[in-house]
């Protein structure tokens, strides 16, 4: 018969632990243990306790802060689960030395990190700078779309969130006729309706006048939100901050979050998180932030004059170049049409999907006397604007009648886009002085342009994957510009850490 070792789970075993062993040099762990403890200015945390002489005595900043950086290096994103780790974990154990901050303290230690999270994240940039890991030559910029703690199903206008509160009330009404109905089909049999039947109704019922209360709330509230073009855009009840965008993943409720990259060991040099889906006016506040960022680890005002930034072709707009021009920055930011000026592209164009041959403006003949123009199919168009300015360049626009167009045979050839209700045609006729947009065009088609261009990917990426990917950020967790950017510039804080760890200090 087999002979089997005995167990017993109800004896109690002694495990000595050493917590400071547990630190080990060349972990990140250690990493974030050295730089907290004497690296970091936690004294700005001073300010906000009160408890000198009476009151309970509160957790170390240092222990808060070293738990949670940790705990984004491993994915930990929510606070209950940062709790568990410190009773469960022994490298949280010994981060904590032993403590157990509860999810709600720890919680309340990353909304309110306000005004502290920009000096520590300083602090970290300075430890780069000292164990020389930035180059400060060569910069790229991009940014990176994620959810937020809020439904893009309460997401809309004001009028389309006033449709959606009527909506609602309707439904409200429709159930409580077919309760009156039930109520007198009872009264009928003598009998009366199942109790589980009615209570899920009501229940539904209650919870529709809630939804419906909390929009009238909201509105009475707030005034329609405004975007860059002066247009209305959506509004969310639950996080008015964030926005709806479309990323990578789908269209989200979210954030993006911005980070500028130094090319020596994609160290982050600034990060902002923004509740915006364009990129086309965030080069000024994200150079500005990096600006002071530099300064205050010493470095001069002009630190970004002469040196390379590169950016994708979302961030080509007249704000966005005019603000590297005042910076001196030696920027490479291609327009939308750059590949098609490539002939390196030729052959993807070439081997793509094929495409009825589309109308030039050499297919549409112009009179002189009445300034119009004739299309293929012999319709006119009309002159609607003189002067109209795009990317620098001014156009006269011609316009065709909706219901010329709206029959045409010849339409899939003419009309590019694809909800267009009618062919538009900008002839240029002229660029503004000093144009930004067309002199940015002609420095990328140059040799030396499509070279540097490219380089983009390999410094701003791989920061990106390490966040999304390896430290597992795939949601914000906080509601609001200011407590999402905390979490953004804490993530940005332990990859410049693992960086720090990878080449710098052991």
């Amino acid at each position: 018969m087999a002979k089997y070792m005995s167990y017993n789970y109800s004896q109690e075993v002694l495990i000595p632990i050493s917590l400071e062993e547990q630190l080990m040099s060349g972990t990140l762990e250690f990493a974030i243990h050295i730089l907290v403890e004497a690296r970091m200015d936690i004294s700005i945390f001073d300010e906000r306790y009160s408890n000198d002489e009476t009151g309970r005595w509160a957790y170390d900043p240092k222990i808060l802060l070293k738990v949670i950086l940790f705990a984004y290096s491993r994915g930990l994103i929510s606070s209950r689960k940062i709790e568990r780790a410190c009773r469960e974990n022994v490298t949280f154990m010994a981060l904590s030395c032993g403590q157990y901050p509860d999810h709600s303290t720890i919680a309340a230690f990353v909304s309110s990190m306000k005004d502290e999270i920009l000096p520590l994240f300083r602090d970290v940039l300075l430890v780069c700078e000292e164990e020389t890991l930035l180059g400060g030559t060569f910069f790229a910029l991009d940014g990176c779309k994620l959810p937020s703690n809020a439904s893009k199903q309460c997401s809309g206008t004001i009028s389309d969130l006033r449709r959606k509160k009527e909506k609602i009330e309707n439904k409200v009404a429709h159930l409580l006729e077919e309760q009156v109905e039930a109520d007198k089909a009872d009264e009928g049999s003598g009998e009366k309706e199942a109790f589980p039947e009615k209570s899920h109704r009501e229940k539904k019922i209650e919870k529709l006048h809630k939804k419906a209360a909390r929009i009238e709330k909201w509105l009475q509230e707030n005034t329609p939100k405004i975007g860059k073009q002066g247009k209305e855009i959506k509004s969310n009840i639950t996080d008015n901050e964030s926005a709806t965008m479309v990323s990578s993943h789908g269209t989200i409720q979210g954030y993006n979050g911005q980070a500028l990259v130094d090319s020596k060991k994609q160290i982050i040099v600034h990060a902002e998180a923004f509740g915006s889906a364009e990129d086309s006016y965030l080069i000024p506040p994200m150079l500005d932030g990096a600006r002071e960022n530099i300064q205050a680890i010493g470095q001069s005002k002009d630190y970004f004059s002469g040196k390379t930034f590169t950016a994708d072709s979302g961030y080509h707009s007249p704000t966005n170049l005019k603000k590297c021009d005042e910076e001196k920055l030696d920027a490479y930011i291609p327009d939308k049409r750059f590949r098609n000026r490539d002939p390196r592209f030729a052959d993807e164009r070439r081997h793509g999907p094929r495409k009825a041959d589309r109308f030039t403006l050499a297919d549409f003949h112009h009179n002189e006397q009445t300034d119009e123009y004739l299309c293929p199919n012999g319709k006119l168009l009309r002159l609607k604007v003189k002067k109209a300015v795009m990317d620098g360049v001014i156009y006269r626009r011609y316009v065709a009648n909706r219901n010329d167009c709206k029959g045409c045979e010849l339409k899939v050839k003419c009309i590019r886009r694809k909800n267009a209700k009618r062919r538009h045609l900008n002839i240029p006729v002229g660029s503004v002085p000093g144009n930004l947009s067309k002199a940015m065009a002609a420095k990328i088609d140059t040799e030396k342009g499509r070279k540097i261009y490219p380089q983009r990917l390999a410094i701003v990426e791989p920061a990106f994957a390490n966040i999304r990917y390896i430290k597992q950020l795939d949601r914000f967790t906080l509601r609001g510009k200011i407590k999402v950017n905390i979490q953004w510039l804490m993530y940005c804080m332990v990859h410049n850490i693992g960086k720090i760890m990878a080449y710098g200090f052991t």
